[in-house]
């Protein structure tokens, strides 16, 4: 069981953000399912979310349901928004049979993928497309999803209590280019630590980060959820570090993308996948244990439900970000990642971030 301080660190930020967070949650449906016909999308009490009121409330398009592909990788908990919007009917609302596909390779892979008509659209965090979707892949980004899910950890005897203590240490990650290592660097340099001399870092196979560190060849990991919580449980790890601290308590992590050509030919399908990922993400902040329980068949063996409801919790479905406040934190994004020279001092995030989204919701 984890320990007092432990248990602290995993609920302090759920408890602070109040009733909203509270219900946050994350649920995933049946392994490449399609919208069920004939189950009505539950209703959503949108008094607490106005913003989202307009989006959700134009008419859906009429006829045979279109059908799309939706990459995510099923692994990570933070795309439990794909599952819900297909297990409680929200694709179904926008006339959307919707089919989802396991993508776990290269960023790039998956964005080339979305550009040319093998996906539709897909789920991913910021911190993994940004550099890539510099490249200018036909792949615009129509919303956040989320906030939460990148931890830093440490053993709780290695007297690593804050990510400025990783100065001089190794560290592990599961990818060099990855969402943690690039938040964790930016999050050095914002201190004056330089992520690229100070610090060093080594690849691993994500379930042998831990491994790693109990055989002493580095001091620290980085991982996400689930897998990242389940690690804390035991009491012998704390967190050092997480992309809800900060102000990042308030950004989106995730985002999607939707294939640029779907976007130009078939906007309401594009508003569509939209819209109905909104809406199941205000469905997980209101439904967290039916969340979870979408979310079961895809969780690690060793996660229990309870696990799952506290994470969907934890995680601030409730920010889901479209329009001028998305662009701002995609800038924010960028300017960040400047720090860690994976951008150049001279992009122009402000512009960056104009051409690779699409309003498709009209905010």
């Amino acid at each position: 069981m984890p320990t007092t301080d432990n248990k602290a660190v995993l609920n302090r930020r759920a408890l602070l953000r109040g009733s909203a967070a509270a219900a946050l949650a994350a649920p995933l449906g049946v392994w490449g399912a399609s919208a069920f016909p004939g189950r009505p999308a539950p209703a959503i009490d949108f008094s607490e979310f106005p913003i989202c009121r307009a989006s959700s409330e134009a008419p859906a398009p009429t006829g045979a349901p279109r059908k799309l592909k939706i990459s995510w990788n099923a692994n990570a908990i933070c795309g439990v928004t794909l599952p819900v919007a297909i297990d409680h009917g929200f694709f179904q609302k926008q006339n959307l049979d919707v089919e989802l596909v396991n993508f776990s390779g290269a960023t790039d892979q998956l964005l080339e993928a979305i550009a040319t008509g093998k996906s539709d659209a897909g789920i991913g965090m910021a911190l993994r497309w940004l550099k890539p979707l510099e490249q200018g892949f036909d792949v615009k980004i129509v919303t956040g999803t989320h906030g939460g899910c990148l931890r830093a950890i440490a053993p709780v005897n290695s007297g690593i209590t804050k990510v400025a203590d990783l100065k001089g240490k190794t560290v592990a990650v599961g990818d060099l280019t990855g969402p943690d290592k690039n938040f964790f660097s930016i999050q050095l340099a914002k201190q004056g630590i330089d992520p690229i001399t100070e610090v060093e870092w080594r690849q691993y196979p994500g379930n042998l980060l831990r491994l790693a560190v109990e055989k002493g060849e580095v001091q620290a990991l980085m991982a996400s959820d689930p897998i990242a919580y389940l690690w804390l449980k035991d009491g012998a790890f704390r967190e050092i570090g997480s992309n809800l601290d900060g102000p990042y308590k308030d950004i989106s992590c995730c985002i999607v993308g939707v294939r640029g050509s779907l976007i130009r030919d078939e906007p309401q399908v594009a508003r569509g996948i939209a819209v109905g990922l909104r809406d199941a993400a205000m469905f997980i902040t209101q439904n967290p244990d039916k969340a979870a329980a979408s979310y079961l068949p895809y969780a690690p063996k060793t996660a229990t439900e309870d696990d799952l409801r506290s994470l969907v919790r934890y995680h601030t479905h409730h920010h889901h970000p479209a329009g001028d406040q998305l662009k701002r934190e995609l800038k924010g994004y960028a300017d960040d990642l400047k720090l860690v020279s994976v951008f150049k001092p001279s992009t122009d995030t402000a512009k960056f971030a104009e051409r690779i989204y699409a309003n498709v919701l009209g905010v």
